[in-house]
């Protein structure tokens, strides 16, 4: 499937603004009850790959009766680079996935915590209320005896002075190395996921922020603790906000660098949420093959992969998770159809709410995507693992 169509699946989209989506009476009248799916769950024989289902023009129906249907050894590892899960709170499916596949995961990271400036020199850690022991301590029983939990952090609630007193005082960046350490221990976490360079990258000059990373992540690799550093993408309409200088300057210092190589497209631009040509660009970009020992380098880069997808209408539209995809797709009456550049699936479908055109990750996109990653040499990041389908963890 080339640009081409999808251009005619906007067109009529954009078109449809102009005229009624509400159902005629003779439409009201033509609705039929439809056949009963019978759908499959839990644990079964056989893998996707070994129930055909990775195709790249999916049917509906197989979808639709298959997607809660896992193959029953989940300790297979199919991918075999470094893979990383977030979790959310707001969404408590993820919490048994991650026990489910853990085996498959190198890293999990909880979305629980923020820092807080409460005064000169002294910070806080909130979100501490989130914190499972208990759930913690059955995602280490049920992965492998290796199996991380760092949870990510973001600076919360600070103004600009707030910015500017953190990055110009040694004190103040050693209060916050010193929380950071200590919460660590005292949660029995391995490291954490630090969400920064996003939101200062181009407010602050870059040596000033190598300054802040570099001390979070040194003082944690004293206490043997890992510091995974959220990037942005190559983007065209943005400053080049992480590039190969900025990963030469800390890539001796930071364990992992997760890479948000998604949100390429939006309700203003619809499309293809992560398209597979640009995630290629984006990865040669900051680790080209002329950089010295790049292989190496690249095993550093955790590639983004969404675990949610995109319903766009005519009135804007907005991001959907599994359980919205299955419902939107129930009004599918043909396979999915598929762009070859950007190896993303995506439907057109009419409900009585009025035009919906969907991109949602698919057996095939995802599996694209992790091919993609065997070829560069890259690891993955999967934002979050409670969006998605529980079939789709048999590709990791």
């Amino acid at each position: 499937m080339h640009k081409k169509v999808i251009s005619i699946f906007l067109t009529v989209l954009i078109l449809s603004i102009l005229v009624s989506g509400t159902l005629s009476p003779s439409d009201k009248h033509k609705n039929k009850k439809k056949k009963e799916l019978n759908e499959r769950k839990g644990p079964v024989d056989k893998s996707v790959f070994d129930r055909g289902l990775v195709e790249d023009e999916p049917s509906p129906t197989d979808i639709l009766v298959e997607n809660g249907a896992y193959f029953k050894d989940t300790s297979k590892r199919v991918f075999q680079g470094t893979s990383l899960g977030y979790i959310t709170p707001w969404n408590n499916h993820g919490y048994d996935i991650a026990k489910m596949f853990a085996k498959k995961f190198d890293l999990i990271s909880p979305v629980w915590l923020q820092i807080l400036r409460k005064g000169d020199n002294k910070y806080e850690l909130a979100g501490t209320h989130d914190i499972d022991s208990g759930w913690i301590k059955d995602v280490r029983k049920a992965g492998h005896k290796n199996i991380q939990i760092v949870p990510r952090i973001i600076f919360d609630k600070f103004t600009d002075q707030d910015y500017t007193k953190l990055l110009s005082h040694d004190s103040e960046q050693r209060a916050v190395q010193s929380l950071i350490v200590k919460s660590c221990k005292k949660f029995k976490f391995d490291g954490i996921v630090l969400e920064i360079w996003p939101q200062l990258a181009l407010r602050v000059d870059d040596n000033i922020l190598y300054n802040l990373v570099i001390g979070i992540a040194t003082a944690l690799k004293e206490k043997d603790l890992k510091l995974i550093l959220v990037v942005p993408p190559l983007r065209k309409e943005t400053h080049d906000l992480f590039s190969p200088k900025h990963f030469e300057a800390l890539q001796e210092h930071v364990y992992a660098f997760s890479l948000m190589t998604y949100d390429f497209s939006s309700v203003q631009r619809p499309g293809a949420n992560a398209p597979l040509h640009w995630m290629k660009r984006t990865v040669e970009h900051i680790v080209p093959i002329t950089a010295s020992n790049f292989e190496v380098k690249r095993k550093k880069i955790l590639l983004g992969l969404n675990m949610y997808g995109n319903d766009y209408t005519p009135d804007g539209g907005g991001p959907i998770i599994g359980h919205q995809f299955l419902e939107l797709l129930k009004h599918a009456k043909q396979r999915l159809r598929h762009d070859e550049l950007d190896a993303e699936n995506f439907f057109e479908v009419k409900t009585p709410s009025g035009r919906h055109y969907v991109f949602y990750p698919t057996l095939y996109s995802i599996n694209e995507r992790l091919n993609l990653a065997r070829q560069l040499g890259v690891g993955v990041s999967l934002w979050e693992l409670g969006q998605g389908l529980d079939y789709f963890y048999d590709l990791f």
